[in-house]
């Protein structure tokens, strides 16, 4: 290949890739594409062809190029080039990549100069390219051949457009020498996508070709119509040449020679020809690789930043030093209780915030599940009444009794406070179970030793277990000292004087904390899930319990009331989950069969889980609608529910019905309060106890410490690909350093005045074009030809401007003077920030400009 720039950054490229590919990764460097733009036959083809150092594109007169060609560039060992249309076939010889594509512009084309956007994709791969991305775009035309459309001016200008509307587009405005520059539509079209210039290079084809006696050397010198970053001359081979097979390298010689030979670009041959062209786009590669490393760099720091902690810890790694063994098992059991403790306690950092886990969910037991269970045991009206008038005549025998029993009292109290037994202990079960559930969440950070994970878990378990059956010994101990002594003299009791003067719907009444103020015991969503179809199908809405009614709203806002249920006769009953809901349905009904909701006999209410579903049970409890008993009664006992009583039995049945009530509400007080306390003291504290302090030496004794510490194969993998990962990031930023520091950014010329391109006719202004020129004119040859002089001279000059070469070496005032008049756009003396346009000979008192200059010296600043 022709390209040696492009072959020094091939090195770069690659290291920067292995960098990133040893790390997993792909340096995103998108260099950018590459197109030529420009008439027909200004010479695209071969520009392109020169860049790549390849002959393999077709050539000729008129329009050759006749669909967008894509060449990719890709690194690879070995060289060869293939079509995506098809792809099978491996071209080595690159004249049949030129009649490949040739033979496929001509089958979706025709044969008769005709034209189409779709591209033609060919790839090549070479050890001595970069992957880059080239496009060959045919030229612009204005009057339609053969089969091409009317319209073809435009479409070809679409098609053009459509590739280097793209920012990382590098644009090569291709013009030929013998047209004129101002009429030139690749410049014209560049301006359009490229106002500022940033990434347009004009490049000046067929110097050879000029009428003798021109040259384009005020071009090619950004002096006439500049371009921000210039233009660069190139000397392509001809017709004649290609037919006869002439070498790239033999024209880039023929090409250095034309410049240096040539009296018009001599002292420009350095900054022109193909070499130079290579040098520009490959500095503009290199350039967008410095651009895109900052990125880079701090992509790879934030993750090698993320790794060091870790990786402080595995530096000095020795998987069989005892030393580092003891010390890793001490620090994780203290980690294992301090992690513990706040799953229980509760802690601000590292908080769930998706579900309650450890103390939160034992909190919830306590209070909402527990005595959600103890309400769950409310015993049945009739089946009460009934078991207190039994033990009444069972207890005066034979005899009429004149008096209540107080013994048939204590026979039903015990009776109920026996029932506690079964929700006190399923708190305990329930309570161990989320302990358990703890400690497994807290061992996962022992993962990397699965034997001390297994026997940490295996430890702590039993000895939750062992505690589990003191606690339900201490539990029961609590029911039978309920038991043990019925305390008709609590102070909460309501006596046998006042049960008698009670209601019997004292149980239903519901506690009210001021008279002109609704206690509001619960706010959330919920879906009516039993609504018909017809009338509009399940519904969420915002639903307000409160200690009297329950009300449900629109939204949360509270301003649209749907509807308002008084809590009288309701209670709640389970809904089976349907087969294809995933929502969780609880009932509310009315115990005297009357429609709770419109033509409801029930409201069907649904959750999105069953947790919630227990929340809104445990809440509608404490409104006084309790759960639905199971109907289990036996159907031969129905006429004796319905028996009659004589006045006085009925009398005594309703004053220790109201003392049961009374009395079991002690209890169950007492109850919900002291089962928290008691599994707190014997179990969850103990345990609490037994990690920090006890846990270490079950270990010890358990097994030896080596097989304890026996790390996993998952972590043993895991810290070398760590170890690994971070050491090649090292590498990386190393890698992106020594590119930094080899390679160097050309900053982007200033901008010019190139307001010529935004008028499509030839004609442009004298003080436009003669700006550049006193700016970057050599000092030791004469300017081009100088327009009229805005004000009269002081001293008279001769016509064809003969005394003009001589100034900048003439050592007297009277040679300047007359200068500083007739140029308007010399900078005077008297002005200090532009001290480098003074001839060397003005002495200090040369008089200031006229005033009729002034005006021309604020236009050029």
């Amino acid at each position: 290949m022709g390209n040696r720039g492009m072959e020094e950054l091939i090195p770069l490229v690659n290291k920067l890739q292995d960098a990133f590919s040893s790390i997993g990764q792909s340096a995103n460097l998108d260099l950018p594409q590459i197109a030529v733009v420009g008439g027909q036959s200004a010479g695209k083809s071969s520009v392109l062809e020169n860049f790549v150092g390849r002959d393999f594109l077709p050539r000729g007169s008129g329009i050759v190029t006749r669909r967008p060609l894509i060449l990719q560039l890709i690194n690879s060992k070995t060289e060869y080039a293939e079509f995506l249309h098809c792809k099978s076939k491996k071209f080595t010889d690159f004249d049949e990549v030129r009649q490949e594509i040739e033979a496929e512009t001509d089958r979706v084309t025709g044969t008769n100069k005709g034209i189409s956007p779709v591209p033609i994709n060919l790839r090549v791969y070479s050890p001595h390219v970069l992957n880059l991305t080239l496009i060959d775009l045919p030229g612009i035309t204005k009057v339609p051949i053969g089969d091409q459309p009317q319209d073809i001016e435009y479409q070809i200008k679409d098609m053009i457009l459509q590739f280097i509307t793209r920012d990382s587009c590098l644009i090569l405005a291709v013009t030929p020498a013998n047209a004129d520059l101002a009429n030139s539509d690749a410049l014209k079209i560049a301006k359009e996508v490229d106002p500022q210039g940033l990434r347009t290079i004009g490049v000046i084809t067929k110097l050879d070709l000029m009428d003798e006696g021109t040259d384009a050397r005020d071009i090619l010198e950004n002096k006439l119509l500049p371009l921000r970053r210039g233009y660069i001359g190139v000397v392509n081979r001809s017709q004649k040449d290609i037919d006869g097979k002439k070498d790239i390298r033999a024209a880039l010689a023929a090409e250095r020679k034309f410049f240096l030979s040539h009296p018009g670009y001599r002292h420009l041959a350095d900054r022109m020809g193909t070499p130079h062209l290579q040098k520009a786009l490959n500095q503009q590669l290199t350039n967008h690789i410095r651009e895109t490393l900052p990125a880079l760099r701090s992509k790879l720091q934030s993750q090698m930043l993320s790794l060091e902690k870790e990786v402080e810890e595995y530096k000095n790694f020795r998987p069989d030093d005892p030393t580092r063994k003891t010390k890793a098992l001490l620090q994780m059991v203290q980690q294992l209780g301090v992690d513990f403790e706040k799953r229980i306690e509760g802690s601000g950092d590292q908080v769930d915030t998706l579900e309650l886990s450890g103390g939160a969910r034992i909190n919830r037991i306590f209070h909402e599940r527990f005595p959600f269970e103890l309400v769950k045991m409310e015993f049945d009206e009739k089946d009460l009444r009934r078991e207190i008038s039994y033990a009444i005549k069972n207890i005066h025998g034979v005899r009429t009794g004149l008096f209540t029993p107080d013994m048939a009292f204590e026979a039903i109290v015990k009776k109920q406070v026996i029932k506690l037994k079964e929700p006190c202990l399923k708190c305990v079960d329930l309570v161990i179970q989320e302990l358990i559930n703890t400690v497994r969440q807290c061992t996962t950070k022992l993962a990397s030793y699965p034997r001390l994970r297994e026997e940490s878990e295996r430890i702590i378990t039993t000895y939750v277990r062992e505690r589990e059956g003191k606690t339900k010994d201490q539990v029961l101990l609590l029911i039978d000292i309920e038991l043990s002594y019925i305390n008709t003299n609590h102070e909460d009791f309501i006596g046998f004087a006042n049960a008698q003067q009670r209601s019997t719907q004292l149980n239903k009444k519901r506690a009210v904390p001021n008279q002109g103020e609704i206690l509001v015991i619960r706010r959330g969503w919920l879906t009516i899930n039993n609504i018909s179809i017809m009338k509009g199908g399940s519904k969420e809405y915002w639903f307000v319990l409160t200690a009297e009614s329950l009300s449900w709203y629109k939204d949360e806002e509270e301003k649209e009331k749907k509807y308002m249920l008084p809590l009288d006769n309701l209670k709640i009953r389970d809904i089976e989950k349907g087969f294809m809901s995933n929502k969780h349905i609880f009932a509310i009904f009315n115990t005297e069969q009357r429609n709770v909701y419109k033509d409801l006999r029930q409201i069907e209410l649904a959750c999105d889980s069953q947790e919630d579903v227990d929340s809104w049970k445990a809440s509608f409890l404490r409104a006084g609608v309790y759960p639905e008993k199971d109907q289990t009664d036996n159907e031969d006992d129905v006429q004796e529910n319905t028996f009659s009583m004589d006045p006085q039995l009925e009398r005594q049945v309703e004053t220790i019905r109201n003392l049961v009530d009374s009395y079991m509400a002690i209890v169950n007080k007492s109850i919900r309060d002291l089962m928290p306390k008691t599994i707190m003291h014997l179990m969850i504290n103990n345990a609490k106890d037994f990690i920090h302090s006890e846990l270490l030496a079950y270990l010890y004794s358990s097994t030896d410490q080596n097989s304890l510490m026996e790390e996993s194969a998952d972590q043993a993998q895991r810290r070398d690909e760590m170890l690994k990962m971070y050491h090649a990031l090292k590498e990386s930023l190393n890698i992106i350093g020594d590119i930094t520091t080899s390679t160097i950014s050309t900053p982007v010329p200033p901008p010019v005045d190139d307001t010529w391109l935004q008028n499509s006719s030839s004609g442009h202004s004298p003080n436009v074009q003669r700006r550049p020129i006193s700016t970057i004119m050599p000092p030791s040859r004469p300017p081009a030809v100088r327009g009229p002089t805005p004000g009269p001279p002081l001293i008279p000059v001769p016509a064809g401007g003969a005394a003009y070469p001589p100034i900048p070496s003439r050592p007297g005032p009277a040679a300047a003077f007359p200068n500083a008049s007739n140029d308007p756009f010399s900078a005077p003396p008297q002005i200090p920030s532009r001290p480098a346009r003074i001839p060397p000979g003005v002495p200090p008192g040369v008089p200031r400009r006229p005033p009729p200059t002034a005006p021309a010296k604020n236009q050029f600043w």
